[in-house]
């Protein structure tokens, strides 16, 4: 692992761009490529890493392998300065909140899409004489495409940069909307589902990697919790939107019209609005233009010194993750929560319509409209991790300091709101009865909503703090293991809450909610012995 001459690793070493599948709640602190070791880095923000001498020693995904003479070279490329006005951290804060914008809006495009078809389902079965599991399957295939395409877009984002990533991304995005507007057989659909979920998850894995390019881990938080509700105000806008143009008696094609549209336009924004920001290949440029200056072709960048190639760095991401997923229970723990709680959200799509249009005769667009609880509660549990959670942790800053707050800390979000996540499906569903006014199970989805965000924002930030210098692979696992729930969930949800009726149903989600709550609680209580254990884990606080 490269380090600084005095073995230590700072704030600013961790602020260089993602390398594997990142998750759709991003934390603030990602784990990216070191910049070129220039000097100007703040010796306050220095945080010691243990066992720099360990035989197996463990390198961050994507980082470069420098030598101590190309180190040292005075023709490798750095920022001039801490003030350099190539460096994105340094471009202006209005500026940078625009990036901040539409990289959410770009999210927000992508999981939009994901949830759009739940209100069309009914047009989608009657045109193609589908079953309800084959019409389901348009929700879920997008969604495994979250599985296949971070392991791509990520290396290939470090490879050559986040713009010409997001530009083909959702290129291919856009083209796969329009496939499927037009699409003339159910197979047709299902494929353009697939392949367009496949290049929507470039804006998932580049987008929180862009805003880590930007800003700095101290004022990175803000930006970061607003960014983090995108994921999910996506896919609760996807019925509303859908759901009304089934009502307004429009064609399910209209949806995915809107889609290519929304698509296109995102598509727009990127090429005329969304610079480079990723710092290797922004020096990258800058070497080329001194080898052309000053007609010497001694000059390179640290991208360039790397010289890994893109199979290689695939092979390294494709791995590691799932070899760090089998040796750490602790990793284990953490996604299995996650990835449940990750599906039971898209078990909504189904479970809602049962409770709302069935037990509440709502049509498809009031039904949609059901899910602007989870949204607003999302939304009061991003300002409650802002003003309230944030600035708790940050407080405690001094009192660890020179060393790293300990990563248990981080848990405290998710430890308020893992026993609510569980009260608020039994709520759900013994409130679901047609007798029972439909504000009751409306109000616990605001509960949910307020819940997911919390125990997210509180897992992940945790998962990236204990497992730092290799969190992208862990966040790799972590991604596909939790998109895999996302994409079957769906598939049993209706005929869950047919059969057992949604009261008993959302009893179950609610027990096995009940027995995840020690995770948090536990991680907390014994999670620095089981760090101390870890091969991968490194230790701050002893």
């Amino acid at each position: 692992m490269t380090s600084r001459p005095n073995g230590t690793l700072n704030n600013y070493d961790l602020e260089k761009g993602n390398t594997g599948p990142t998750d759709p709640f991003p934390r603030v602190n990602t784990i990216e490529t070191p910049p070129p070791t220039s000097g100007h880095g703040s010796a306050a923000d220095d945080r010691t890493i243990v066992d720099d001498d360990k035989e197996d020693e463990i390198d961050a995904p994507g980082e470069p392998k420098l030598s101590e003479k190309v180190e040292q070279s005075p023709y490798l490329v750095r920022w001039d300065g801490p003030d350099d006005p190539e460096n994105p951290k340094n471009w202006s804060r209005l500026y940078r909140w625009f990036l901040t914008m539409a990289s959410s809006l770009l999210v927000l495009n992508a999981s939009f899409a994901s949830s759009a078809p739940t209100g069309v389902l009914d047009q989608l079965i009657e045109h193609f004489s589908l079953s309800r599991i084959v019409a389901i399957l348009t929700i879920s295939l997008f969604i495994v495409g979250y599985c296949v395409g971070p392991l791509v877009w990520g290396p290939l984002s470090e490879q050559y940069g986040r713009r010409p990533v997001l530009l083909a991304g959702f290129f291919g995005y856009t083209m796969f909307q329009v496939g499927s507007a037009v699409a003339q057989t159910k197979e047709q659909v299902l494929v353009f589902r697939l392949l367009g979920g496949t290049f929507a998850a470039s804006p998932m894995t580049v987008a929180p990697a862009l805003l880590a390019d930007v800003w700095d881990a101290d004022t990175r938080g803000k930006a970061m919790a607003f960014f983090t509700l995108a994921p999910f105000a996506g896919p609760a806008l996807g019925p509303i939107v859908s759901g009304y143009i089934d009502v307004g008696g429009a064609s399910w094609r209209w949806l995915f019209g809107v889609l290519s549209i929304f698509a296109g336009f995102c598509f727009f924004l990127i090429l005329f609005g969304i610079p480079e920001t990723y710092g290797p290949v922004i020096q990258t440029g800058k070497a080329a233009r001194k080898r052309k200056e000053t007609n010497d072709d001694q000059w390179f960048s640290e991208l360039e010194a790397e010289d890994i190639a893109l199979i290689a760095r695939l092979e390294r991401v494709l791995a590691r993750p799932f070899k760090i997923m089998v040796l750490e229970p602790m990793l284990l723990a953490i996604t299995l929560y996650m990835s449940f709680v990750y599906g039971c959200m898209y078990l909504l799509f189904e479970a809602y319509p049962i409770v709302f249009t069935i037990g509440h005769h709502l049509n498809n667009g009031e039904s949609g409209l059901m899910f602007l609880p989870l949204f607003l509660g999302g939304t009061a549990a991003s300002l409650s991790y802002i003003y309230y959670f944030a600035p708790m942790y940050k407080a405690q800053i001094p009192q660890y300091a020179p060393r790293m707050v300990p990563p248990e800390q981080r848990l405290v979000p998710s430890m308020y709101a893992a026993p609510l996540f569980a009260i608020s499906f039994f709520w759900f569903g013994w409130t679901s009865f047609p007798s029972i006014s439909l504000w009751a199970p409306l109000m616990a989805g605001l509960v949910m909503g307020f819940c997911i965000i919390l125990i997210f924002l509180g897992l992940f930030n945790y998962l990236v703090d204990a497992y730092l210098v290799v969190a992208a692979s862990a966040i790799a696992s972590s991604t596909v293991v939790r998109s895999a729930f996302g994409a079957g969930f769906p598939l049993f949800a209706t005929n869950m809450y047919e059969k057992l009726n949604p009261r008993w149903a959302s009893t179950l989600l609610g027990c096995i909610s009940l027995l995840m709550i020690p995770i948090p609680f536990g991680l907390y209580r014994f999670g620095p012995w089981i760090r101390r254990t870890s091969k991968y884990a490194p230790t701050f606080d002893d």
